[in-house]
């Protein structure tokens, strides 16, 4: 808006602008003949980057908060996985079948849980029973049960799951 726009619009102070409310929001710049700070294509731009910064946000908090929810609906903290070398300190390949045998045998006890039997899952801390391994089927610093029909080796002061025996 020039001078003789003002001039001609005296009531309002030159205050009226037509328009967009970008344009109104630059009302000193275009009164002083200056090009605006704000144009159409620096807000598209800038929000564009907000949208896409939001986006990218939500899709790295996704896996945070389905891991969060499966914690909580399982009752069971997970950790990072744990791989124990079959010849170190769990059953070694070819004592599983015996092993498999003398749980039979022993008539050891089955436990369920809710979760499935995984390597490096963590069985609760109530409601199972831990055995010793025999010293027949090797030297070891871990305990065995039946979780969900499925003997495990499992860490016995943190009850991480260490070896599925299969």
């Amino acid at each position: 808006m020039t001078a003789d726009e003002i001039a001609a619009n005296p009531g309002d102070g030159g205050r009226t602008f037509s328009g967009t409310m970008l344009r109104a929001m630059n009302w000193v710049e275009l009164l002083a003949g200056e090009s605006p700070k704000h144009t159409p294509e620096k807000e598209f731009i800038m929000r564009n980057r907000l949208l896409a910064i939001v986006a990218i946000a939500g899709a790295l908090s996704a896996p945070i908060a389905a891991r969060a929810q499966s914690e909580v609906t399982t009752g069971l903290v997970r950790g990072a996985p744990v791989i124990v070398d079959d010849d170190a300190d769990g059953i070694a390949v070819d004592q599983r079948p015996a092993f498999r045998q003398y749980i039979i045998r022993e008539h050891v006890p089955e436990f369920t849980i809710p979760d499935r039997v995984v390597v490096g899952g963590v069985l609760p801390e109530n409601g199972v029973t831990y055995y010793d391994v025999p010293q027949t089927f090797g030297v070891t610093p871990y305990r065995y049960t039946v979780v969900n029909g499925r003997t495990i080796l499992v860490e016995p002061r943190t009850r991480r799951i260490v070896q599925v025996v299969e």
